[in-house]
């Protein structure tokens, strides 16, 4: 599946990076940025996803092809 961050919705939380490390960073602002865009469907990365997609309050964080 595609994980991709919605620029005009993040507000630089950062949940998505403190839950999932693994798939995310923050840029020189604090906005999250995706370090790895395509994630298997199943297994712990794709846990990690769902669950950072999840903990988005502005639901920034896309998951296409779930």
């Amino acid at each position: 599946m595609r994980l991709t961050i919605d620029d005009a919705r993040c507000q630089g939380h950062g949940r998505c990076y403190d839950l999932a490390p693994a798939l995310f960073t923050d840029d020189d602002s604090g906005y999250g940025e995706v370090s790895v865009p395509d994630v298997p469907a199943d297994g712990a990365q794709a846990e990690l996803a769902r669950r950072a997609a999840q903990a988005c309050p502005e639901r920034a964080v896309l998951l296409d092809g779930v």
